[in-house]
């Protein structure tokens, strides 16, 4: 039996970082789909916004994003894979991901 009056909680899983991928801020957005982020290993790296993404997800200063840095200049660019939202974000800093 449900109470109408009750609203119902969405349960999310959060995606965690994977092998490779690493947890960043947003400091700064540089235009044209780049960004200056600061990731969790202390890096400071430029990344970029893939075309699939651009137009779907705003990403502002100060969100807390997943990137994946590039095989090729690993300390000076990543792409963005994730944006998360402010509770992701607070779960993540909770169960101890982001150590900035």
């Amino acid at each position: 039996m449900s109470n109408k009056n009750q609203p119902t909680q969405e349960f999310r899983r959060v995606r965690t970082p994977r092998k490779g991928e690493l947890p960043a801020i947003v400091e700064q957005i540089m235009g044209h789909g780049k960004l200056k982020v600061r990731c969790a290993d202390g890096k400071i790296r430029m990344g970029r916004i893939p075309g699939k993404m651009k137009k779907r997800i705003w990403i502002r200063e100060g969100d807390v994003i997943l990137v994946k840095p590039w095989d090729f200049q690993t300390d000076e660019k990543a792409d963005v894979i994730w944006r998360y939202t402010r509770t992701e974000s607070n779960y993540l800093e909770r169960k101890g991901y982001l150590k900035m």
